[in-house]
């Protein structure tokens, strides 16, 4: 299964990205904050301009990947952080990837992907975890629709997907969205059973 490119690369070139809140989200960061092992291998699928990434390397996080489809979210990531290490940025089809993680951190990735590709993503996400890995952060809560990104869902999806493969330790709505948010988030903290 391959992602559309092209497609992305148009949204990146019109600028056309309305779920960008602009900067890391309240539900994410206070997941971030609360992590202690800066040495944890993280990956953020589906990357867009950065925002969660940025976050994590300014609190001393330096094991972490960014993984994109195409090649402006990155170049927006080493615009803001110069210093960073090529390594660190991925250009690839997610279902491509290859290698293992810790923590995988979910910021509008999923619900960015068609339904169908849904899935494939929970099996994924089970096979670049590492034994006691971790899935953690936020999905949509409105009604799934037919046309997208982003695509809707809700916590009985979510259950139906993941429950094969992960211990559920969070899953409910989030208390902390940013206000074009309110209502319309789910947090996620998974383990890879």
């Amino acid at each position: 299964m391959k992602l559309n490119k092209e497609f992305w690369k148009e949204k990146y070139r019109l600028e056309d990205t309305p779920w960008d809140a602009g900067s890391a989200t309240t539900p994410i960061t206070t997941f971030i904050d609360g992590l202690e092992d800066k040495n944890l291998k993280i990956l953020i699928p589906g990357v867009g301009n950065g925002h969660e990434f940025e976050y994590l390397y300014n609190k001393g996080f330096k094991n972490i990947y960014a993984l994109d489809i195409t090649e402006e979210p990155l170049v927006n990531i080493k615009r803001k952080l110069p210093e960073l290490p090529e390594k660190y940025l991925i250009l690839q089809d997610f279902f491509q990837l290859t290698g293992s993680f810790d923590l995988i951190l979910e910021q509008t990735f999923f619900c960015a992907l068609a339904p169908d590709l849904r899935p494939l993503y929970a099996k994924k996400i089970n096979e670049i975890l590492t034994q006691k890995g971790q899935l953690a952060g936020v999905l949509f809560d409105f009604p799934l629709t037919e046309s997208g990104p982003p695509y809707g869902g809700d916590i009985s999806e979510y259950i139906r997907l993941f429950e094969p493969f992960f211990k559920v330790k969070t899953l409910e709505r989030c208390y902390n969205s940013i206000k074009p948010r309110k209502d319309k988030e789910i947090f996620i903290h998974f383990y890879k059973k």
